[in-house]
């Protein structure tokens, strides 16, 4: 195991892990109803198409970031799993400016499509609404070396995560033919 990197104060966690998820669903929730009249001088659902592939890489990094710690490279792993966490927040940023700039699109399918479509959509919506304080938590744990809550918490937030990721490139490919 890695020494601690930062020194445990968990009230401190607690209120910083818990502000800065409550931005970021309130800002989701806000500016997700929100449409910019702004031409950016491109497509601007080339955003949807970057956080695909930030999903993508994403979820590659956390079967990679699980391949690492199961070969007990834990330095690896602290480094993969650092990266996925940062290029969640890029994500974050990208999927806000797009939904800012792009505003919603409705599914066009039909039929068996349109069931799967909303099936993984509204599965999608509420795990990636409640994940980030379970990530930020497991990442905390793992800092400060309490590696056994950090497992206990490994159970639930890898599996979730990785479905918002992969549940989120399903998504973008469903509902990218309706962009206009």
């Amino acid at each position: 195991m890695l020494p601690p990197s930062i020194q445990k104060n968990d009230k401190r966690a607690r209120i910083l892990i818990f502000t800065v998820s409550a931005i970021v669903f309130a800002a989701v929730v806000v500016l997700s109803r929100v449409k910019l009249e702004v031409n950016l001088g491109f497509d601007v659902h080339l955003f949807a198409l970057f956080n695909a592939m930030v999903n993508s890489v994403v979820s590659v990094l956390l079967v990679a970031g699980l391949i690492t710690v199961k070969k007990k490279d834990y330095a690896a792993h602290k480094s993969i799993m650092i990266l996925a966490i940062c290029l969640s927040a890029l994500f974050l940023v990208s999927y806000i400016c797009h939904h800012l700039l792009a505003g919603e699109t409705r599914f066009g399918g039909e039929g068996v499509m349109k069931t799967i479509y909303y099936f993984v959509l509204f599965t999608h919506i509420p795990l990636a609404g409640i994940i980030l304080p379970f990530i930020l938590f497991t990442a905390y744990r793992a800092l400060t070396g309490e590696y056994d809550r950090h497992k206990k918490l490994v159970k639930i937030t890898w599996p979730v995560w990785l479905y918002v990721a992969v549940t989120g490139v399903i998504v973008y490919l469903m509902i990218s033919p309706y962009y206009h």
